[in-house]
């Protein structure tokens, strides 16, 4: 009798589910709102969890009786304490098989690493790091709480980087940037003065959605941008060193797996965090995630019912997700 397996990642802005065969066939996927507790509360976390468990259950034609593993990845989930809030709110799936519940940045390490351990690396709005042992016994982390942390490499921050560099060189603090007749021209502002104090009063607003400004700026040799971002590659290499000094991987062979939007920007970005990971952990190898981290949630259900994760069920899990979800060229 074939077994079916559910994976969840539960995301800050959007959710998906898939179910998929012990073979790797995917069966069906499904898709919901956001479903961080810290942002929409746990109801918005349990509406989160029905609506994309619901629509992958139907997607494959099953029910909740015919899942023989399930594995979440949920943005939030940063602190042991939280785990039996969570657990209540899976729960309400009514699921009656064995389960496990990660940070949501774990579920690059599970799907993008060849052997579903070492460290992932997450740069998009935010950033985070996370990793396992090969043993699956030890897990290491940042707190993923961000610029107060200490930890602020994602676009967020980015963007923020690079306003305050505009603000430098208007009061003469720093040097004469492209990035000024960027955002002026993005805001919609008059001049730097009317978008500094138009950003100061809340009446433009310069955010994430920027970063990709700040890279096209660096590639036409804006030498201001070009070091913001030099600056966020080793930050982010800094969170991943955090990860394997906690799981002692300096001498180890593993895989680091970036995840997020971010990553897309290519060598200017992924080069200076190698330079930085590599001087700590030299025989590490830095991967994209080609996948959605979902995948990572169904292979974290297949290991609670000691599901084999051979590289044939990789492969076909990799391949049949895409078609599920009509995404053929799928960007983590």
């Amino acid at each position: 009798m074939p077994r079916y397996f559910l994976g969840l990642d539960i995301g800050s802005t959007k959710s998906h589910a898939c179910i998929a065969d012990e073979t790797g066939q995917v069966l069906g996927f499904g898709k919901g709102g956001a479903g961080n507790h810290e942002s929409v509360g746990y109801d918005g976390l349990i509406r989160s969890l029905g609506d994309a468990t619901h629509a992958a259950l139907q997607a494959a034609q099953l029910t909740t009786r015919d899942v023989a593993g399930a594995g979440f990845g949920i943005a939030g989930f940063d602190w042991q304490t939280e785990r039996p809030a969570m657990l209540d709110a899976i729960a309400t799936l009514r699921l009656d098989a064995p389960l496990e519940i990660v940070n949501d940045a774990m579920l690059g390490v599970i799907a993008g690493a060849r052997a579903s351990w070492g460290v992932a690396v997450v740069s998009g709005t935010g950033c985070n790091a996370r990793g396992r042992t090969r043993d699956r016994k030890r897990e290491g982390m940042v707190t993923g709480a961000g610029a107060w942390m200490g930890e602020g490499a994602g676009a967020s921050e980015l963007a923020h980087w690079a306003i305050a560099a505009v603000s430098q060189m208007w009061t003469k603090r720093g040097p004469a940037t492209q990035l000024a007749d960027a955002f002026v021209q993005r805001a919609g502002a008059r001049d730097v003065p009317d978008l500094l104090e138009g950003i100061i009063n809340y009446r433009y607003e310069l955010n994430a959605s920027a970063a990709p400004l700040i890279f096209q700026v660096a590639a036409q040799g804006d030498v201001v941008a070009q070091n913001l971002i030099e600056h966020a590659g080793h930050e982010l290499g800094e969170l991943a060193n955090a990860v394997i000094r906690q799981l002692n991987f300096e001498n180890e062979n593993f895989d680091v797996v970036l995840v997020g939007s971010m990553w897309n920007a290519g060598e200017v970005l992924i080069r200076p965090a190698r330079e930085t990971i590599l001087k700590l952990a030299p025989h590490a190898q830095l991967v994209k995630l080609q996948v959605p981290p979902v995948v990572g949630a169904v292979l974290l259900g297949m290991e609670q019912a000691n599901v084999a994760l051979t590289p044939t069920l990789r492969e076909n899990l990799n391949t049949t997700i895409h078609q599920a979800h009509n995404a053929p060229a799928f960007t983590a």
